[in-house]
């Protein structure tokens, strides 16, 4: 018998920044890094891609369309969130040139902060990982890892 495969858990993430100012959003009741901002983002589906993921999520999380044309692939990110058995991810990052609607807080059940902070001085409860992908597409760092010894 040969050994295992991994079974990486794929996610996509929404990178949307305006006058160097990024779109946060501070989850809340969820069970994972609760208080802390993250991304509009969300595990990808079975049968389903990673832009057709943040499409899904963008509308659902925040009131906003995309199209696979308003994206753009900007970071990679292998990582293991120590999170249980299952706990390797694959985080796809992608920032949206232009999108349709308002920006609103459509999850307030999970969400309880949807805002825009400094793209270099972000909150104090930011998940480190996310921190550490912006750093990286600030600096067009294209794959990076996290949470590995």
């Amino acid at each position: 018998m040969g050994k295992e495969r991994h079974k990486i858990i794929p996610a996509s993430y929404l990178v949307l920044i305006k006058d160097n100012k990024v779109l946060l959003l501070r989850r809340f009741n969820t069970g994972y890094e609760d208080g802390k901002y993250s991304m509009i983002a969300g595990h990808v589906d079975k049968g389903e891609n990673f832009t057709q993921c943040i499409i899904r999520e963008a509308e659902e999380e925040a009131g906003i369309k995309l199209e696979s044309g308003d994206l753009k692939f900007v970071h990679a990110m292998c990582r293991d969130s120590g999170a249980g058995e299952n706990n390797e991810r694959m985080d796809m990052f992608f920032v949206a040139e232009n999108f349709d609607g308002e920006i609103k807080n459509k999850e307030p059940q999970k969400c309880d902060d949807l805002s825009w902070f400094d793209i270099n001085n972000l909150p104090e409860n930011t998940i480190p990982y996310i921190k550490q992908a912006i750093n990286c597409i600030n600096n067009k760092v294209y794959y990076s890892e996290h949470g590995y010894n």
